[in-house]
């Protein structure tokens, strides 16, 4: 692990590092911020959306502070390989690079190096605990956008492992949304799009055993809510399977970095309470 940057936020320390994955077949890019103390501490995973890096939220979401007075390690990895010269990789915003959409893909070429599950499940917590002073037995994930699609697949393929999730405008169903049909298409294939439902966290959570509270928030002035994100496909079926779900419609906010930045911090509170009950 090579270590690109280090500076001092909130007492702690924010870093970007870089190290070869196995995964993904390149040298993958992530960041960490490391509270104050020895630890080990509770670690909070944060997968970003569409078009971004590490770097988003590293940069605008505000989560330093927050995660600082909890004593939580956040992580935040990239959302896709990059330069791997793949045909078509960087034809488009929501296709290629910057839109892994954190599945294991299995339809060529795609599928040499675009597996960001088994990278953000497997390789990059193994990283996480082998370099940084972190409690495996208190890890919780979070994201927005196609990163919130990653984080509750995560969660419910994961539930003894994860112990918090949450979800900033998350893609709840991506199997009846545009994006999702573009993505799993290119990386899954159209031909069995009953294969599909594995990467759809509204497909997941009935089987999946999960019984910790979710918290959602989604800005009611979001320009992809009605045709892209649907949350209420996933409220639905929490109702039906009587998980506790927080589905907060927040008032003229959008998708942007402004919105989550607004709730961050109610969001690493919901973390933290489960994390170090």
């Amino acid at each position: 692990m090579e270590t690109v940057s280090t500076t001092k936020s909130f007492g702690g320390t924010n870093g970007v590092y870089r190290h070869a994955a196995e995964t993904t077949g390149c040298d993958m890019t992530f960041a960490v911020y490391t509270p104050p103390g020895k630890g080990p501490f509770p670690v909070l995973y944060y997968l970003s959306g569409l078009t971004c890096t590490h770097a988003n939220v590293m940069e605008k979401g505000g989560a330093q502070g927050h995660a600082s007075k909890h004593g939580v390690v956040l992580v935040m990895p990239d959302t896709s390989p990059r330069g791997v010269n793949l045909p078509g990789e960087d034809d488009a915003y929501d296709f290629g690079s910057g839109a892994g959409f954190y599945v294991n893909a299995t339809r060529a070429p795609w599928s040499k190096h675009y597996r960001m599950y088994d990278y953000v499940t497997s390789e990059l917590p193994a990283l996480i605990e082998k370099e940084f002073p972190v409690d495996p037995e208190r890890m919780g994930v979070f994201g927005h956008s196609m990163g919130g699609h990653g984080a509750l697949i995560t969660a419910f393929k994961n539930p003894h492992r994860y112990k918090s999730v949450s979800a900033f405008a998350p893609i709840v169903a991506p199997t009846r949304v545009p994006w999702g049909h573009k993505a799993f298409a290119g990386y899954l294939g159209d031909e069995d799009k009953e294969a599909w439902r594995a990467w759809d966290a509204t497909e997941l959570l009935p089987g999946s055993g999960w019984s910790s509270p979710i918290l959602i928030d989604q800005g009611t002035s979001d320009n992809f809510l009605k045709e892209q994100l649907r949350p209420e496909l996933f409220e639905e079926v929490a109702k039906t399977v009587d998980v506790p779900l927080t589905l907060r419609l927040q008032d003229g906010y959008d998708h942007s970095y402004y919105f989550i930045s607004t709730f961050m911090g109610d969001h690493i509170d919901h973390h933290a309470a489960l994390l170090k009950a």
